[in-house]
């Protein structure tokens, strides 16, 4: 009998603290859209995803110079990825394979030693 009343009264007060819960983001979302924060916050999330590297950039994170041969960058990714692997840096193999990325799409674009596909 004890276990049944304790059971309800759980359910009853998890229950109750859900609906609060719930409550209190609703009054959060409010007071954001009152004061201007979620246009703020939405306009530099867009900010931040229109951020493309660029070559210069690329370039440095890899470290190679711009007569730098493909296989050469390749090399140095396969290094620069596997270092950042070991210490388990996730940030950092994104940027590494990022700027790959990018040499690679100016490499196919010029025609020079052509990244295979």
């Amino acid at each position: 009998m004890a276990a049944k009343i304790l059971a309800n009264l759980i359910v009853m007060g998890s229950g109750i603290l859900a609906r609060a819960v719930v409550q209190a983001y609703r009054q959060a979302l409010a007071n954001a859209a009152k004061s201007g924060v979620t246009h703020e916050t939405l306009q530099n999330a867009a900010r931040r995803a229109g951020k493309v590297m660029t070559e210069q950039e690329a370039r440095q994170i890899l470290g190679v110079s711009k007569d730098t041969a493909w296989e050469e960058i390749m090399k140095k990714y396969d290094v620069l990825f596997e270092k950042n692997a070991k210490v388990e840096s996730f940030y950092l193999q994104s940027k590494v394979h990022r700027a790959k990325e990018c040499l690679e799409a100016i490499y196919r674009a010029k025609g020079e030693g052509t990244p295979p596909s």
